[in-house]
């Protein structure tokens, strides 16, 4: 059976493709090509080099256009607006598990490939095995079209028994330090937006609304920031922010980040069929967070997620991802 896998020339991709190539899948390397800096180009040259040891052939996909409109547009905009984006969990499923899915009908692939830790049992997606690395959060968008034609081969594997597979294929690829979370921010999110974005300077106030400081423009900011506000006699932490008024709400208890729920949109149920409400399920608001029990309810079109306790720094337009024990039931965008 022929596989694309989409390699990025580190330790993870080139393993997965080893990995399937040693199962009997006729493998092809493909390399995404989908923003202009040295981090993109030192990449294509290193999965270019695994894919000639792996004797296997490589493809480049040149994505940077649908990337900068659907990826780096989306980022854009969510900033704008205030919120904090992930633009991981959108890339995954328009350009990865979206472009590259289509893209390989042309190749007549029966599946593609990523290194991404998730096991998958018949079309449902689950965490994968390495509870440090699992990237289930990151794909609550795709659908079951998407899933049945995707493989993960280092979902039953933890991170030292990769790194082990890779020197037993000999693949220079250990010394190579772990991917950033942005592939497209080659300094910091601050210096990335001020080239986009026209900032708005406005006033810093407490929970009982004296102002106290001034702010830079509201997109250098998340809720839950310490660092970085610029006041004096702290720490202070980011509790809010008011659009209309371009007003940052700061407080010194961090119990003031506190919610109890949330209300979610742009919801999607990887299984494709609507749950019974109410839900009793764990969820994530951020990928590194233990999932906690919940209770979900249809909010009209939307979504409100209720928590048994209350939960630090629920940031609008982060993910909401629901598990179910071990299986990745959907997510939504926090709003």
């Amino acid at each position: 059976m022929k596989v694309l896998v989409a390699m990025s020339g580190g330790v993870d991709s080139s393993v997965a493709a080893a990995l399937l190539k040693k199962q009997g899948f006729e493998v092809k390397g493909i390399f995404m090509k989908l923003f202009d800096s040295q981090a993109f180009k030192n990449s294509e040259k290193r999965a270019r080099k695994i894919s000639k040891i792996l004797n296997i052939p490589f493809l480049v996909f040149d994505l940077r256009k649908e990337f900068k409109k659907r990826i780096i547009g989306y980022f854009l905009r969510e900033y704008k607006r205030g919120r904090t984006p992930n633009p991981c969990v959108v890339c995954n499923k328009e350009i990865k598990f979206g472009l590259l899915l289509g893209k390989s009908l042309s190749f007549k692939s029966d599946f593609i490939a990523t290194g991404h830790y998730v096991r998958k049992k018949g079309n449902a997606l689950l965490r994968g095995k390495d509870k440090e690395k699992d990237q289930s959060y990151f794909l609550w968008k795709l659908n079951q079209k998407q899933v049945k034609r995707i493989l993960f081969p280092l979902g039953d594997y933890i991170k030292k028994q990769t790194k082990d597979l890779a020197k037993k294929f000999r693949l220079p690829v250990l010394n190579i330090p772990e991917s950033q979370e942005i592939c497209f921010i080659e300094k910091g999110i601050n210096d990335f937006l001020k080239k986009y974005l026209k900032p708005k300077p406005g006033e810093i106030i407490n929970e009982k609304g004296d102002v106290i400081g001034g702010h830079q423009g509201l997109c250098f900011y998340t809720i839950g920031q310490r660092k970085g506000i610029g006041l004096s006699g702290g720490p202070y932490y980011v509790v809010d922010k008011d659009l209309k008024k371009n007003v940052l709400i700061v407080s010194k208890n961090k119990k003031e980040l506190g919610r109890e729920d949330l209300i979610a949109e742009e919801v999607n149920w990887v299984s494709g069929k609507k749950p019974k409400f109410p839900l009793k399920i764990k969820v994530k608001t951020r990928s590194r967070q233990k999932a906690v029990p919940v209770i979900v309810k249809p909010f009209g079109k939307k979504i409100k997620v209720i928590f048994n306790k209350p939960q630090r720094a629920v940031t609008p337009g982060q993910s909401v991802v629901f598990y179910k024990g071990e299986e990745l039931l959907g997510g939504g965008i926090i709003c």
